[in-house]
């Protein structure tokens, strides 16, 4: 009798890599490799403890969602790569010991050392550094999307005049659920501005114009939103303390980019860009100071790798689910194929 018999051999070998970061010598391997003719995916590298910086975090098996844990003003250094759009939800700076009503109880709205004030000054150099590395890794029609309140978001406007950018709306989102002032001497509290900027004055930028009337009852979409705060459902994998709804990010992916476009979030959290966009079909990189946020982000997004939470989640977004209802073709053409991280 006659059998066949398979055999795999697996070669192992180590390589020192002089390079300035892990992620930077991990690009230098697959490029190694590349030019010998050697495949490598990312299946090679998943038992192997490669990054030495603990910087890798997460990547999803779809390629879709990646984090990496550690200060964006030191990774976005570290890698080469240029995204679609950005939007950065970075500290408002009001952590001052201020108090406020939530679920009926009197809280505390310090959110983290992480967005404790300073000067003027020392605001406006720290946006100026993580704004600036954001520039570099946008494509030269790429947009930027920066959240903010009165405690940030004339510094963060200022900036980006400052490094070239042309401002393109100033959107004012109005809560439609905000929290009452229960000091009974101000105005309550109801809105936060998101500017919307292009990296180059004289490079056209992308806009879904059709579609943003689409879903505005065939009317021009204005620069003032009124889609409610977080809900409930969107904290089931754990609370952070500045979460953003996906009505809003949902909304700004929409307006902003195509099917399979790269987004980066410099300040992920728990991560609302990359669920919103990967139920939109786009991909995403998070980066974050906080190991307790990005384990909230891994587990949002494992929660919509199951196909009736990732449709029960794009009924409940308001925009999602009318154009779905109304069968639009709002993903229109997709990025090229093959673009993926260096990582």
């Amino acid at each position: 009798m006659e059998y066949q018999v398979t055999i795999t051999e697996v070669l192992s070998r180590i390589e020192r890599i002089e390079a300035t970061s892990a992620l930077m010598a991990e690009e230098m391997v697959r490029r190694r490799y590349t030019k010998e003719d050697i495949v490598l995916d990312y299946s090679d590298f998943k038992d192997v403890h490669f990054h030495a910086s603990n910087s890798f975090y997460f990547k999803s098996p779809d390629r879709a969602f990646t984090l990496l844990h550690g200060d964006c003003t030191e990774l976005l250094k570290q890698f080469d790569f240029k995204f679609d759009m950005i939007f950065a939800d970075p500290p408002y700076f009001l952590s001052n010991g201020g108090i406020s009503l939530q679920s009926g109880k009197v809280v505390c709205v310090d959110k983290g050392d992480w967005d404790k004030g300073g000067t003027p000054e020392h605001i406006d150099s720290f946006n100026r550094e993580w704004i600036s590395l954001c520039r570099n890794k946008l494509k030269d029609n790429g947009t930027i999307w920066i959240s903010g309140t009165y405690h940030n978001i004339f510094s963060v406007a200022n900036i980006l005049t400052e490094l070239g950018f042309k401002i393109l709306n100033v959107i004012t989102w109005a809560k439609t659920n905000p929290p009452p002032n229960i000091s009974c001497r101000y105005f309550t509290y109801s809105t936060e501005f998101i500017i919307w900027a292009r990296k180059s004055k004289k490079v056209a930028h992308y806009y879904n114009y059709d579609l943003m009337k689409q879903v505005n009852e065939n009317k021009q979409m204005t620069d003032v939103w009124r889609l409610p705060a977080i809900a409930p459902w969107e904290k089931k994998c754990g609370k952070h303390p500045t979460q953003k709804p996906l009505a809003v990010l949902s909304r700004i992916i929409l307006a902003s980019t195509q099917k399979g476009a790269w987004i980066l979030d410099p300040f992920t959290g728990s991560s609302t860009t990359g669920i919103a966009a990967n139920l939109l079909e786009r991909r995403f990189l998070g980066i974050d100071k906080e190991e307790e946020f990005l384990n909230i982000s891994r587990n949002r997004k494992h929660e919509i790798e199951d196909l009736r939470t990732f449709a029960s989640y794009r009924k409940k977004v308001k925009d999602i689910a009318l154009l779905d209802k109304e069968n639009a073709s709002f993903l229109l053409k997709e990025e090229e194929d093959g673009y993926d991280l260096p990582f």
